[in-house]
């Protein structure tokens, strides 16, 4: 399963610091993200990219996760040849990120899942 599956993202970027959100469809899925997108498991997902740090930070009332990214934009976005290495690029691809597979109790529990609640 995709981390798409079960959350959705919002991102920013400032200097050569990529921000990234990452909030559940469903609260009830919060402790499932918690326990699966580590910031080892997001360093490691864009290995080659990030050459800083990468730190998580918990927010459970909000059922999100935040990542902050450091030395993951090619020396910033106005130093960068890279094409969109901006925050917004780096959150769509965090979405691919490969998570075990997750019951869902009902076809329609995710809003943007595209295939009625069942996986691909």
């Amino acid at each position: 399963m995709k981390l798409r599956d079960i959350a959705h993202s919002r991102s920013g970027d400032k200097g050569n610091i990529s921000n990234i959100s990452v909030i559940a469809f469903d609260e009830a899925d919060y402790p499932f993200l918690a326990e699966h997108v580590t910031a080892a498991r997001v360093a490691a997902h864009f290995d080659g990219i990030v050459t800083g740090t990468v730190t998580r930070y918990e927010l459970p009332a909000l059922g999100a996760l935040n990542f902050v990214l450091t030395g993951a934009l090619g020396g910033g976005v106005t130093r960068s040849l890279a094409l969109d290495a901006h925050g917004k690029g780096m959150s769509s691809a965090l979405l691919d990120l490969e998570l075990p597979d997750l019951e869902l109790p009902a076809p329609d529990r995710h809003p943007n899942n595209q295939n009625g609640g069942e996986r691909p």
